[in-house]
């Protein structure tokens, strides 16, 4: 990586640089980071080369620190109310991403930010999950039209997110990790089984090991959003540093899990980009070995590099390269493909833009007023 428009990622993948940052490199730095949901995790990055940066700089990293240390608090708080909100029903509640990696002490949690909880329960007992959530404060959002309650509800994987009543906190439930109508699709049933218990957190759990990865992976590489892209980019970098490096059997036990649940593909995408832009430590032997299995074919997967490289830079203006738009956009256009058929995609996508134009209008209406 060269040029100031990748500092971020420079300074990610060989943390010993930032002794070297000029007072405009660090100011640089801040934003790229801050555009990117990463300032926070900057400065745990800091704080483990035992660097001091400039007093501007610092402030803004100990601002990002309170912030993030004040939310993983938070969220282990509001996670004992989801368990307790659960509990009668006897099923497995298991926390999912940013929730998980707090609850669970992983790396990949420490100044990460969170919007919401993500939980995933048993598809048949979810509509008794939505009613133990309500019971117990959580709401859904009264401006929901009928066809973004089925386009949740019958089409996704996950029912419309909720809000707690009094203390705001959104919770997200899935039954899977991608949507019934996906072109791929996993059997939940499987990460289920396979769900490991967290600690000081009676009736909560995640993902195994692989699984958390291969979820990440999925979050990231089909979804189709990247203005978090980096961050997510950064959890998967962090779950194959911790996990790879205590058990080397993790990597082909990766491998395996991959290929039972269909997920080889999304691997081999998140193990490239990880180790070509964080210099993730992944086994060359496993990365080839996936290429021959899983790598799209030959004049894709150059298109396919192009495209992450420019998508997965900070979401800042000076990490703009020639054709970063384009490639974020046709990889919006690429996820919501993976996310449903195209006749189901044509008549979501024409119903949206026909809701939205008289919004537009009424906006525009608003704006003309005296």
């Amino acid at each position: 990586m060269t040029a100031p428009h990748a500092l971020l990622i420079q300074v990610l993948r060989e943390p010993a640089r930032l002794a070297t940052l000029s007072l405009a490199d660090w100011d640089l730095l801040i934003r790229q980071a801050r555009r990117s949901r990463l300032l926070a995790h900057l400065a745990w990055r800091v704080q483990e080369q035992g660097c001091e940066p400039p007093e501007a700089a610092a402030a803004h990293l100990r601002a990002a620190r309170h912030v993030a240390d004040s939310q993983h608090a938070a969220v282990l708080w509001e996670n004992r109310f989801i368990a307790q909100a659960l509990a009668s029903l006897n099923i497995p509640v298991l926390l999912l991403k940013g929730g998980a990696y707090a609850q669970a002490g992983l790396r990949a949690g420490r100044g990460r930010l969170l919007t919401d909880i993500d939980i995933l329960v048993p598809l048949d007992r979810i509509e008794a999950v939505e009613s133990e959530l309500i019971i117990h404060g959580w709401v859904g959002s009264e401006e929901l039209t009928a066809h973004d309650q089925r386009y949740y509800r019958e089409w996704m994987h996950e029912i419309p997110p909720m809000r707690h009543m009094r203390r705001s906190s959104v919770i997200d439930v899935h039954h899977n990790i991608l949507p019934r109508t996906g072109r791929i699709r996993v059997d939940a049933q499987g990460l289920l089984d396979a769900a490991l218990p967290l600690p000081d957190a009676p009736g909560l759990y995640r993902l195994s090991d692989p699984d958390l990865l291969l979820h990440s992976a999925c979050h990231l590489f089909l979804d189709g959003e990247f203005d978090k892209g980096l961050r997510d980019l950064v959890d998967i970098d962090a779950l194959l540093r911790e996990f790879g490096a205590a058990r080397p059997e993790f990597w082909p036990t990766l491998a395996a899990r991959a290929r039972e649940l269909g997920l080889s593909r999304v691997l081999f995408y998140a193990l490239r980009q990880a180790q070509r832009l964080l210099g993730s430590p992944v086994p060359e032997s496993l990365l080839h070995a996936l290429e021959a299995q899983a790598a799209p074919s030959a004049p894709l997967l150059p298109l396919m590099d192009a495209l992450f490289l420019r998508a997965l830079q900070p979401d800042h203006a000076s990490c703009d390269r020639p054709g970063s738009a384009l490639a974020r956009r046709l990889l919006y256009m690429r996820g919501h493909w993976l996310r449903m058929p195209w006749h189901l995609l044509l008549m979501h996508l024409s119903i949206k833009a026909l809701a939205a134009k008289p919004k537009a209008q009424s906006a525009q209406a608003e704006q003309a007023r005296p």
